[in-house]
């Protein structure tokens, strides 16, 4: 996934989100931080939401369930991974990835996940606390190997 995909993606949901929380069009567009007549041009499909209101609705609407079933668990990591290409994380508790990750490898107290919706990488540990987001699954696997000789 990139930004032009994730933009997309949002884009498309935009309308579903709103409702999904009750709001009207004023509403939504307030708490954007964008004009009404924008957000109703991204509804309707005549233009797609700019990189800032993607990374607004994904971080304000984290938990919709919208957002959450299109991308895969968390917007946020989803957000952050593409603004930063890898996150290292300390004490970042997981659900475990029961529902939108698979098992890639296992090994001592770490396992390598792969989100099924966005597709990248993760490091938990048995715990299941995050050590490591990447969409760059050599940067993740050598991360993995480094993780599981300590």
């Amino acid at each position: 996934m990139n930004k032009e995909e994730l933009i997309k993606l949002v884009s498309d949901r935009l309308r579903l989100i709103r409702q999904e929380q009750g709001y009207s069009q004023d509403i939504m567009a307030e708490v954007l931080g964008t004009s009404k007549k924008t957000l109703v041009q991204i509804e309707k499909n005549r233009m797609l939401a700019s990189w800032t209101v993607t990374v607004s609705t994904c971080s304000l609407f984290s938990e919709s369930e919208v957002l959450q079933n299109v991308l895969g668990d968390e917007p946020l990591e989803v957000i952050k991974l593409l603004a930063h290409k890898k996150i290292e994380y300390r004490l970042d508790k997981t659900m475990g990835g029961k529902v939108w990750w698979k098992e890639i490898e296992s090994k001592g107290r770490y396992v390598l996940q792969q989100n099924v919706i966005s597709q990248h990488y993760r490091i938990i540990d048995d715990g299941h606390f995050r050590w490591y987001s990447s969409f760059d699954r050599d940067d993740t696997m050598k991360r993995f190997g480094e993780l599981i000789q300590d």
